[in-house]
């Protein structure tokens, strides 16, 4: 049976990310001492390695490229319902009154 679905601090994936690299733990072991996930662990690297701190912003504090991708997916669908309702008016007034 799968594990409930865990979400953790940047502290804590940042003390993860430390005790790999600084502390020279395998990956297998730190995962085993932390109770995560060895690919989870991975990918806190590899992002850790690519940003630094800023890697992990967390709920609250998305980076701009992140937060502007939210907010036009959400124009998008907006956009999509708009012109949906007017096919739907169009197609409407368009028919002969029956």
């Amino acid at each position: 049976m799968p594990r409930p679905r865990s979400t953790y601090t940047a502290e804590f994936k940042l003390a993860a990310v430390k005790m790999m690299t600084e502390q020279k733990r395998a990956v297998a072991a730190a995962a085993r001492r932390l109770d995560v996930g060895e690919d989870l662990l991975r990918e806190w690297r590899k992002a850790f390695l690519a940003r630094g701190a800023d890697a992990f912003p967390g709920h609250g504090n998305p980076i701009p490229a992140e937060e502007e991708l939210r907010r036009l997916r959400a124009e998008v669908t907006r956009l999509k319902a708009e012109r949906d309702l007017l096919k739907k008016a169009a197609a409407y007034f368009a028919s002969p009154p029956t």
